[in-house]
């Protein structure tokens, strides 16, 4: 691969995440799942949230308070939670435009199957919608496939080296801790994800709210839903185009 374009990102896997972890997703040619580092109890692991009639409704998957394990060391007990949190989704979006057309697919999910993983059960689902929802067609890596050396920001740039990435992009939160210089010492492009630019879409329950799982996006948007994420932008670009065009 060297000589060759090759963007990357490495992210932790989370339970129903938002759009913006699949707009990232899609931006880069592999995404790693970084599930070998330090289990974190109330975050996106376990967790996302819904709109409701009542506003926003937390969906946690109960995983135990012990953080001395890493995110693929944790395992799910009991059970309960994946028919709750179907009763919840079905009792909230039954009435969504497309909720009857991705019923199947989420039903499978939460009723055909009992997930003890959390990785497991976190980068199966996420890689579903991913490619059979979105149309997404970048590869996908586990973190532990690399058996990356170092820690922190060492390990990250362990990992980019061994899959001989060219660019890296990352959430807007890492800005807090990343160092330029040393992507920049490995000849690897950083860049961070812009978040602020998504449009609203048809939503119950208003007011609108930008982060909530993607299955809001997907039960009231259906096949439009990358439009939503990613499609605008080439959209906004054409118009600024044709506008140029026209001065």
């Amino acid at each position: 691969m060297t000589g060759c374009s090759h963007r990357v990102a490495v992210i932790q896997s989370s339970y129903l995440p938002w759009k913006g972890y699949f707009d990232i997703m899609h931006d880069v040619d592999e995404f790693i799942f970084y599930d070998d580092v330090q289990f974190t109890k109330s975050d996106w692991r376990t967790r996302n949230r819904i709109k409701t009639s009542q506003g926003l409704q937390w969906l946690s998957v109960p995983a135990g308070p012990d953080i001395r394990r890493l995110i693929c060391e944790v395992v799910l007990n009991d059970p309960a939670w994946q028919a709750k949190h179907w009763r919840s989704i079905c009792q909230n979006y039954s009435k969504a435009p497309y909720f009857s057309v991705y019923r199947e697919f989420f039903e499978d999910f939460y009723l055909g199957a009992r997930w003890s993983s959390l990785s497991t059960m976190n980068q199966h689902l996420i890689r579903r919608i991913a490619t059979d929802l979105l149309g997404i067609t970048t590869a996908f890596r586990d973190s532990r496939e690399l058996a990356a050396q170092g820690q922190r920001l060492d390990r990250l740039l362990d990992l980019l080296r061994k899959v001989n990435a060219t660019a890296y992009v990352s959430g807007p939160a890492a800005k807090d801790y990343i160092d330029p210089a040393y992507f920049e010492e490995l000849g690897i492009e950083l860049s961070y994800k812009d978040y602020s630019d998504y449009p609203a879409y048809p939503q119950s329950h208003p007011p609108f709210e930008h982060a909530v799982s993607i299955i809001d996006l997907i039960f009231n948007t259906g096949p439009q839903a990358p439009e939503y994420i990613w499609g605008h932008r080439s959209k906004s670009v054409e118009v600024k185009s044709a506008h140029t065009r026209q001065a």
